[in-house]
């Protein structure tokens, strides 16, 4: 048996080490490989950082655990944005089982960036009823959230001074994983109050809400991990998703040179056949 014979029957359990160990090396150690800014991603940095400080900026974080790996680095990303624009930040989901993770990021992303409950921002956790509950916003804030999810008062609290509804919100952004999301905010929440909205998804639905994109109803979309590693590139804090497709890159990388190297390695033994059937004849 020749080396291409023996590199066609290797252990599958080698390759499978090969690519566990591209997809980890990265993630321990991120190389932060050039990453190409999309301009949808940029029109939701740009106008994030267009806004004057005090402006109150609202997350709604609709997605749960299962979306978190793609998700959750883009609210990291803009509320660091968000926190070192001092805006006022308002957070809240309209998926139940993502409440406990929503209030964790926003809580912690606030603690890194010095930031007080209640002071310069706020969570207001889920109410049932999605729809409901952005007509509800929209026409009276503090009666749609009497308190937040910490049972706070939410009209004592300095962060929401002056903001009666959602017609006095400067941007809302939603990270969706699904169709209670960005298209209920907008149906139900901009098309009536009138707010900016943005929009941040999994990479399996962004190519659907691309026509609310193109029309101008969302004015910018974080699609996927991809578009997390483009917005910790933007605002120069390069994190979990730069570190995510480095690992990606790397696994891909592996991939094609395994597909060459196995067919390169089949005609070799085929042409090795070949010439043996006929130095016998």
């Amino acid at each position: 048996m020749n080396f291409a014979e023996r590199m066609l029957h290797i252990d599958r359990r080698i390759i499978f080490l090969m690519i566990g160990l591209c997809t980890l090396i990265p993630l321990l150690y991120p190389v932060g490989l050039a990453i190409k800014v999309s301009p949808e991603v940029k029109s939701v940095y740009d106008y994030i950082e267009a806004l004057p400080e005090g402006s109150v900026f609202l997350l709604s974080l609709d997605f749960d655990p299962a979306s978190k790996p793609e998700l959750y680095p883009q609210a990291v990303a803009l509320l660091h944005h968000a926190f070192k624009k001092n805006l006022r930040v308002i957070g809240m989901t309209l998926w139940l089982p993502g409440t406990g993770m929503a209030s964790e990021v926003v809580s912690r992303v606030a603690r890194e960036e010095g930031k007080v409950s209640g002071k310069d921002y706020v969570f207001l956790g889920w109410s049932p009823g999605a729809s409901s509950v952005i007509i509800n916003m929209g026409q009276d804030l503090y009666k749609a959230f009497p308190t937040d999810y910490n049972n706070q008062p939410t009209t004592e609290l300095p962060v929401l001074k002056g903001v009666q509804s959602l017609r006095d919100v400067a941007y809302v952004i939603s990270l969706a994983a699904g169709s209670t999301g960005i298209e209920t905010w907008y149906v139900f929440g901009k098309d009536k109050y009138k707010f900016e909205l943005g929009g941040g998804c999994t990479g399996v639905i962004a190519p659907g809400l691309y026509p609310l994109l193109r029309s101008g109803q969302i004015n910018g979309l974080i699609g996927g991990l991809r578009g997390a590693a483009e917005y910790e590139v933007l605002i120069g804090r390069k994190g979990n998703a730069v570190a995510g497709m480095d690992a990606q890159s790397a696994t891909h990388f592996a991939i094609i040179l395994l597909v060459i190297l196995c067919n390169v390695f089949y005609l070799l033994t085929r042409t090795s056949k070949n010439r043996a059937e006929q130095s016998l004849r």
